[in-house]
C-alpha cells in the first residue's frame, strides 16, 4: 500500500494540477489553432478555412525528374502554407496572451478570396474590410535575399509600394533585404549626387523614383515567423510541421507551469519541513533534501500536467464532438495529465510484486476518487477565490484530502468481514447520500461566502496585490509592512516590524515561537 509519504505526494500533485488550469486555458487554444491550420475546419467556431495546410499539400505541382517548372510551382505552393502558418503562429500567440485570436488571411474574410493588395489581416473595418495599417501582403520570392529585393522593386509590384503596404518575408531573408536595401540606398544617393554635380536632371528624377521605392520598401519590411524552409516543409510535409508547432507550444506550456509549480512545491515543502525540524521530527540536512526533492517533483509534474493537458484540450477544443469540446473548457485535461501519473505508480507496484491485485484496485479507485474531486474543488475554490492560481490551489488541497479520507473511511467499512448485506447496503446508500449533502453543503458554502465574506475577499486581493508588487519591485520594507498586516488580520502576532528588526531577531539568542 502507499505510504504516508506516497499519498501526500499524491496530494501535492493534485493540487498541482489544479494550478495549471490557466496555463491549460491559453496554451492549449494555441495548440488548437494549429490543429486548424492543418485540417482547415475550426470545429469550436464553426469557421472553415479556405486553405488549410494538408489541401495545399495536395496540390498538382509536375513531376519533379521531368517538370521544369516543379520547383517554381513548389515554392510557391510553399507562399500558401507559409501565410497558414503565419497566421495560425499569430494567433497561437495571441491566445497565449489570453487574447481572442485575430490574425486571419484575407482568403478567410467573406469577400475577400484572393484580395488584390493584402495576405493577412489584423483587423476589419465596420464594412468587414481589411484596414490597410493592420494588415499586410506575404512575399516569399526569390533565391536569395538579394534577388528578393530586386523582384520586389520590379514593375509587377508597383501596386503594393504607390497604396504603402506593408510586406511581410522570410524571417531567414528579413536580415539580408534591409542590408540589400540600405546598400541600394547609399548607392543611389550617391548617384543622384554625382548626376547634380553634372547637371543632367532628367536621370536624376529617375534615380529619385528609385530611391523612393527602396524607402518606401524598406519602412514597410516585416519579419515573418516563418522561414523558408519552415514554408517548404509545411508544404511538403504538412502534418510533420504541424506537429512541430504543437510540440514547440506545448513545452513552452510545460516550461511556464514548472516554475510556477517549483514555487509552489519549495513553499508548501518549506513550511512542511521546518515545522519538522521544530518538532525535531527532521534534522536540517534532512529537511534541505526533502525540500530540494519536492521542488524539483513538483517543477516535473507542473511541466507533465501542463504540456500534456495542452495538447490534450487543444485536441479536444477542436473535436468534432460537442461534448468533448465542453470537456475541453474544464481543467479536466491537466487532470487526466497527472492522474495517469499517479496511477501508472500503482500500476507499476502491482506488477512489480509490491502490491496485491485488491490493493491495486483500492489504489487505483482512492486516486481516481480523489483527482476527480480535486479537479472539481479547484474549479470551485477558483470561483470563490478569484485570485489565480490559489484559488484553485486551495480548492484542489480540500478536495484531494477530503474525497480520499471519505473514499478511504467507506472502504473500510466495505471490507468488514462481518459486515451483514443489510448493513452493506445502508452505507452504500448513505454514501450516496453524503455525496448529495456535500453538493448541498458546497452550494451552501458558496453562497455563504459570497454574502458574508465579500469584505474580506476584497483584504485578500489587495494585501496579495500589495505583496506581489513589493516582490516584484524588491521592497522588503513594503512586503514586511503587507505581510504583517495579513498576520494581524487573521489574529496572529508580528514577530518584526521592519528589515532591520528581523535581522536583529535573526542574529540574537531569542527563541521564535510559531
Amino acid at each position: 500500500m502507499d505510504t504516508k509519504e506516497d499519498k501526500k505526494r499524491s496530494r501535492d500533485n493534485a493540487k498541482l494540477a489544479g494550478t495549471s488550469a490557466d496555463t491549460v486555458r491559453r496554451y492549449g487554444t494555441a495548440v488548437k489553432e494549429h490543429a486548424v491550420s492543418y485540417s482547415g475546419k475550426d470545429n469550436d467556431t464553426g469557421l472553415e478555412l479556405e486553405r488549410s495546410l494538408k489541401k495545399v499539400s495536395l496540390y498538382r505541382r509536375g513531376n519533379p525528374e521531368t517538370d521544369p517548372n516543379y520547383a517554381r510551382v513548389t515554392k510557391n505552393q510553399a507562399g500558401f502554407s507559409a501565410e497558414i502558418k503565419e497566421a495560425a503562429r499569430q494567433r497561437a500567440e495571441q491566445a497565449i496572451r489570453s487574447r481572442r485570436p485575430y490574425t486571419r488571411r484575407t482568403d478567410d474574410i467573406p469577400g475577400h478570396v484572393n484580395d488584390q493588395l493584402f495576405d493577412l489581416s489584423k483587423a476589419v473595418d465596420k464594412n468587414g474590410n481589411p484596414v490597410p495599417g493592420a494588415s499586410c501582403q506575404m512575399k516569399f520570392v526569390g533565391s536569395t535575399p538579394e534577388a528578393a529585393v530586386d523582384k520586389m522593386l520590379s514593375g509587377g509590384y508597383e501596386k503594393y509600394l504607390k497604396n504603402d503596404v506593408k510586406m511581410m518575408v522570410p524571417k531567414d531573408y528579413f536580415p539580408g533585404m534591409h542590408k540589400a536595401l540600405d546598400h541600394k540606398i547609399a548607392s543611389l544617393e550617391g548617384q543622384i549626387k554625382s548626376l547634380q554635380e553634372q547637371g543632367k536632371n532628367e536621370a536624376i528624377l529617375a534615380k529619385y523614383n528609385q530611391l523612393d521605392k527602396c524607402r518606401i520598401l524598406k519602412k514597410n519590411l516585416l519579419r515573418s515567423q516563418v522561414s523558408n524552409s519552415e514554408a517548404l516543409e509545411a508544404r511538403n510535409h504538412p502534418m510533420l510541421s504541424t506537429g512541430k508547432d504543437i510540440a514547440r507550444v506545448a513545452h513552452r506550456a510545460g516550461t511556464h507551469q514548472a516554475m510556477i509549480g517549483a514555487g509552489i512545491g519549495s513553499g508548501t515543502s518549506l513550511i512542511r519541513n521546518l515545522i519538522a525540524v521544530y518538532k525535531k521530527e527532521k534534522t536540517a540536512d534532512q529537511a534541505a533534501l526533502s525540500i530540494g526533492g519536492d521542488t524539483a517533483n513538483a517543477a516535473a509534474v507542473s511541466y507533465a500536467s501542463a504540456f500534456s493537458g495542452a495538447v490534450l484540450k487543444g485536441m479536444a477544443q477542436n473535436s468534432g464532438s460537442q461534448f468533448v469540446r465542453v470537456l475541453s473548457k474544464t481543467n479536466l485535461p491537466a487532470y487526466v495529465a497527472v492522474s495517469v501519473l499517479e496511477l501508472s505508480k500503482t500500476m507499476k507496484a502491482f506488477f512489480s510484486g509490491k502490491i496485491t491485485g485488491v490493493q491495486c484496485v483500492e489504489g487505483l479507485g482512492e486516486k481516481g476518487y480523489g483527482m476527480v474531486n480535486g479537479a472539481m474543488y479547484a474549479m470551485i475554490g477558483q470561483a470563490v477565490i478569484p485570485i489565480p492560481i490559489m484559488g484553485a490551489l486551495i480548492g484542489s488541497m480540500v478536495g484531494y484530502t477530503l474525497s480520499t479520507a471519505s473514499y478511504n473511511a467507506l472502504l473500510g467499512s466495505l471490507h468488514e468481514e462481518k459486515l451483514v448485506r443489510e448493513a452493506r447496503i445502508r452505507i452504500k446508500r448513505e454514501r450516496n447520500e453524503s455525496f448529495q449533502m456535500m453538493k448541498q453543503y458546497r452550494e451552501e458554502l458558496q453562497r455563504n461566502i459570497r454574502m458574508d465574506l465579500s469584505q474580506k475577499q476584497q483584504f485578500f486581493n489587495q494585501i496579495f496585490i500589495e505583496i506581489s508588487n513589493a516582490m516584484r519591485i524588491g521592497d522588503v520594507e513594503k512586503y514586511i509592512t503587507s505581510m504583517n498586516l495579513l498576520t494581524r488580520y487573521c489574529g496572529g502576532k508580528v514577530l518584526f516590524a521592519s528589515a532591520a528588526e528581523c535581522d536583529a531577531l535573526m542574529l540574537s539568542d531569542t527563541p521564535i515561537g510559531f
